[in-house]
């Protein structure tokens, strides 16, 4: 009797099977959760919040950060037809986008506005920013991060 060399067709299917599951394992175990696009999101705010900050230092012009429903604005304080006195050339209005769609902003201040004034003082008021990121599933609540200041210290994200 002869014997087989190779495969048979069943076991090439087995193992087939067996890769395909493992990769698709790995692959739903790799995607962003909602709370990872949170921190991220937090995590880039407070880069943003921190370079706005040190430019209205380097500036002497008060810059405001506001949120959008599709992301957030960042401008200077002073009103567009007026000129500033000691720079050549005005400070842009920035407008960004959140990096994940659903993101939501929500500002608590002493002053219950819907902004953040990030001033060329190297104190600022009191602020705190909580984020949220809408899920498809409404019967989940929303995963929520707060970042924030104290005034004294950089923003950072808080518990």
């Amino acid at each position: 009797m002869q014997r087989q060399q190779g495969l048979t067709l069943l076991e090439l299917l087995v193992v087939l099977a067996i890769i395909g599951f493992s990769v698709a394992g790995v692959s739903l175990s790799l995607r962003d959760s909602n709370q990872t696009q949170l921190e991220r999101e937090a995590q880039r705010l407070v880069a943003v919040l921190e370079a706005a900050r040190a430019q209205s230092r380097t500036s002497g012009v008060a810059l405001i950060w506001q949120p959008t429903a599709e992301g957030f604005v960042i401008r200077p304080a002073i009103a567009p037809n007026q000129a500033l006195s000691n720079s050549a050339s005005p400070i842009a209005t920035r407008t960004e986008t959140w990096l994940t769609a659903g993101t939501q902003a929500a500002i608590n201040t002493a002053t219950r506005t819907n902004l953040v004034v990030l001033g060329p003082e190297p104190i600022l008021a009191p602020a705190r920013i909580t984020l949220s990121v809408a899920t498809s599933n409404s019967a989940k609540p929303f995963p929520t991060l707060s970042i924030g200041t104290d005034g004294l210290r950089p923003f950072q994200v808080v518990p």
